[in-house]
């Protein structure tokens, strides 16, 4: 006799052995209690929820005559009788069930109504079932509703499908609607351990718990993965088998993403997906499995005094990680986790993706450890100029090197700003930076304007020795080859330029303040001049006299321009001016001289290709022999045997009649190895060729322009 399979032989007989479906059970025994039967039923759910269950059940309940034969109809069918037994063999000659993905035409719908003209055979009632109506075209729907509206009375409609939206509303309007909802997880664990008692199969708790969760609410998915599992262990269910079956994510490496994120230790984090990758399990399983845990911490926290279940293993660690986390941190990264599962499918690889999700949530972590979107001072000040302020045409205002706008010369006589108002601030291009004022730094996600040297209408004419004051900024310099700027070596040591990178100038205190009038400003003492420094594109080193920089402003790169010493932040990943990864060392061998030309030699001949060919170039050839050649590779996924097996024929076609050993280990030498040294060294020769260019240095140097290193490519 042949197996039949768990989902089948334990389907259920009767309404009592039905599972998850308490509602649907009980308004089908009244109904059939108090005889209040309807014509039509529609039974809607997910795969695997019992519908089809239910309709049978159903169906012998209203033609069920009872072991004696003298029955009528009820909502205990005895499972005996002629037509339970042949219902449940499928041979009951008044219970037709016709299968719409298949018969989805008008030319079956017919067929089957036509039918509904005789009197039933054998049983009480006719029932016609129709799975899955919803794969009947719009033809066929319309073919069998007059006789759905008014059927002969002993004529019983039962229809099934997963997807009622696409049922047309004049059908769902004829019948009484029943929707069977997915089962809880421990229901599904419950039912499990039952039928396995039954089959006398050891099964493990937590193995079990892998199963319920891994059906999603589907009592057959859940019988059928145990059908696997049971065959997968040898008769028995352990959790390492199951886990492995499933390709499921150990929850004790799920604790320690989340304890890592807690920490902010992004170098755990990394670790811990490389070690998945190793592995081999699913980056979205793992994504999954964390948003599971983070929405019992989430529960947790924002129910102090809830009671732990003491039966789950997993809720002792779950509600220590609940007290390390805070509870924004918790909401934000089940928020990455849930939606970051869409994001594998863009990613280079799913790992790789999986790793951003994580990382995403470290930057919005603040130094004590939870998560914080405030703003500190200087940057509200900076958010709230750029949203006050008035553009003006630039061409109006020349701009220093650093981006900031250099007001128009003005002749009046020198003056001293009185203390700035709380009830105004200045527009664009009023007022002027003194030698003592110092502009707030450059916001790390903001971009510098580009630079606009002062032209010829826009700056006076050149004066020995200009005080440098409000209205009148310093332009020119005595020496007519500089052209109009002094030479870097002009600076004594009592003249060199303040650092302008610490703090903001004096009128941007308030957000809303405006410099008073002319007319009404008070006199100010003459201030010594300072000479301007001519334009440059190279770094400099912080000078002897300036304050120190912070240790948050020391990591972007340090341009002088214009005397003023400006921060830049480049732009990341959409910009591409982040560099690329310098490329791992390689430890030279001889082996790998030989593997290396041998390699490039058969990816020139195209002898090797996709997975063989990344074998060849990610391995290192760690022994040779007449008759055999051992490789090391760092990835699991490349020491398959087919794998191996091709890479073997090609060297056996290139003239090498050897067997290789494929070995999981530590590389230093390998073909990829070197060549991404060689596209490296490319790569610099080719950003230095470029930035050598002198119409390159004159588009930098007359409009402040940049190059993008992401968007160099060699030749």
């Amino acid at each position: 006799m042949s197996y039949m399979v768990l989902a089948r032989k334990y389907r259920p007989r009767n309404f009592s052995e039905m599972v998850g479906q308490e509602h649907v059970v009980q308004a089908l025994t009244n109904a059939l209690t108090q005889q209040r039967l309807h014509h039509a039923y529609l039974f809607t759910g997910t795969r695997g929820v019992g519908k089809t269950t239910v309709s049978r059940i159903l169906a012998k309940s209203l033609n069920c005559v009872g072991a004696d034969g003298q029955g009528g109809i009820t909502a205990t069918p005895c499972g005996v009788c002629s037509a339970c037994t042949e219902i449940d063999a499928g041979r009951f000659v008044d219970y037709t069930e016709l299968d719409a993905a298949s018969n989805r035409g008008v030319d079956e719908v017919q067929q089957l109504l036509e039918q509904a003209v005789y009197k039933p055979v054998q049983g009480r009632f006719k029932v016609f079932m129709i799975d899955e109506v919803h794969m009947l075209t719009n033809t066929a729907f319309n073919a069998m509703l007059k006789t759905l509206e008014e059927p002969p009375e002993y004529l019983k409609f039962v229809i099934a499908t997963t997807d009622p939206q696409k049922v047309p509303v004049t059908v769902l309007s004829r019948c009484l609607q029943f929707n069977l909802r997915p089962m809880a997880p421990e229901v599904v664990l419950d039912h499990l351990g039952r039928v396995l008692a039954q089959e006398n199969v050891p099964a493990e708790l937590p193995a079990l718990r892998l199963l319920a969760r891994a059906a999603r609410g589907s009592m057959r998915d859940a019988l059928s993965l145990t059908d696997q599992a049971i065959a997968f262990g040898s008769g028995q269910l352990q959790e390492a088998g199951v886990r492995q079956m499933l390709g499921s994510v150990d929850r004790g490496v799920v604790f320690q993403l989340i304890a890592a994120l807690a920490a902010g230790d992004g170098k755990a984090v990394v670790e811990l997906s490389e070690q998945l990758r190793s592995n081999g399990l699913s980056a979205a399983t793992t994504l999954e499995d964390m948003a599971t845990v983070l929405q019992r911490m989430a529960v947790q926290q924002a129910v102090a005094d809830m009671a732990i279940d003491e039966t789950d293993p997993d809720a002792q660690e779950t509600a220590r990680l609940a007290g390390l986390m805070p509870a924004d941190e918790t909401q934000l990264l089940y928020s990455l986790c849930i939606h970051g599962r869409a994001e594998l499918g863009l990613a280079p690889d799913e790992y790789a993706g999986m790793t951003m999700v994580l990382l995403r949530l470290l930057p919005f972590k603040a130094a004590g450890g939870g998560t914080t979107v405030k703003a500190s001072p200087t940057a509200q000040a900076e958010a709230e100029k750029k949203t006050l302020k008035t553009a003006a045409p630039v061409h109006e205002r020349p701009a220093d090197g650093a981006g900031r706008e250099e007001p128009p010369a003005d002749t009046t006589p020198p003056a001293t700003f009185p203390a700035p108002s709380p009830m105004a601030r200045p527009g664009p291009g009023v007022g002027t930076l003194s030698a003592v004022s110092q502009p707030e730094p450059a916001s790390p996600s903001s971009e510098s304007p580009p630079v606009h040297p002062p032209t010829a209408e826009q700056s006076p004419a050149p004066a020995p020795e200009p005080a440098l004051t409000p209205a009148n900024p310093p332009t020119s310099d005595s020496s007519p080859d500089s052209g109009g700027f002094a030479p870097p070596d002009a600076l004594d040591a009592d003249e060199a330029m303040p650092d302008w990178s610490s703090e903001a100038p004096p009128w941007d205190d308030e957000p809303n303040s405006l410099p008073p009038s002319p007319a009404r400003r008070p006199p100010q003492p003459p201030t010594p001049a300072v000479p301007v420094r001519e334009w440059s594109a190279r770094p400099v080193a912080a000078q002897g006299n300036q304050a120190p920089a912070t240790a948050a402003a020391q990591s972007p790169e340090e341009t002088e321009i214009v005397g003023y010493a400006v921060k830049e932040r480049p732009m990341r990943e959409e910009r591409g001016e982040l560099s690329p990864a310098p490329p791992r060392p390689v430890q030279r061998t001889a082996e790998g001289d030989f593997w290396h030309t041998l390699v490039q030699d058969l990816v020139s001949r195209e002898l090797i290709a996709a997975l063989v060919r990344e074998l060849a170039l990610q391995s290192e050839l760690v022994a040779r022999t007449e008759n055999q050649w051992t490789l090391n590779v760092e990835s699991e996924s490349l020491t398959y045997a087919a794998t191996r097996d091709r890479l073997q024929a090609a060297l056996v076609e290139a003239g090498h009649n050897v067997r290789l050993v494929v070995e999981v280990g530590t590389v230093s030498d390998s073909p990829s190895r070197r060549n991404a040294i060689v596209a490296a060294s490319r790569q610099k020769a080719a950003q230095e060729l470029l930035m050598a260019d002198p119409f390159v240095q004159e588009m930098m140097r007359e409009f402040g322009a940049k190059i993008v290193t992401g968007s160099i490519k060699p030749l």
